[in-house]
């Protein structure tokens, strides 16, 4: 089994569909790593040999910010925006979503289960 960057890439597939398993590699950028690397895409990992291995895990570590450095970034991103007080660090404050959505009837993913408000009584006579 092929491990790199921390991430054990499953055997049974493609090395182009294999590498999008780590997180910051899509489908483009891992053609562009095996491109570099010399490998063909349409090699399984199970196929790869050493030289393989090592020349993707070099091509990575020398381009590329993957999995906890890049995760790592991201979330210093989100605290700058939400120390700044931007429109898009209060939304990420508050729980809701920043890119424009309504909210109104929508939004269930960012808010969270429903939370029942008691309606007002109604006043007898």
């Amino acid at each position: 089994m092929a491990r790199i960057a921390g991430v054990d890439l499953p055997r049974n597939k493609r090395g182009i569909i294999s590498l999008t398993y780590i997180y910051g590699i899509g489908p483009t950028t891992a053609k562009y790593i095996l491109d570099q690397a010399g490998v063909s895409v349409d090699i399984k990992v199970e196929d790869w040999n050493d030289e393989h291995i090592t020349n993707i895990r070099r091509v990575i570590n020398d381009e590329l910010k993957v999995e906890g450095a890049l995760r790592s970034e991201v979330q210093l991103n989100i605290k700058r925006l939400m120390d700044v007080g931007c429109y898009r660090g209060i939304r990420h404050r508050k729980g809701l979503p920043l890119r424009g959505q309504k909210t109104q009837k929508n939004a269930r993913t960012r808010k969270g289960k429903r939370k029942t408000v008691a309606g007002k009584k109604k006043v007898t006579k």
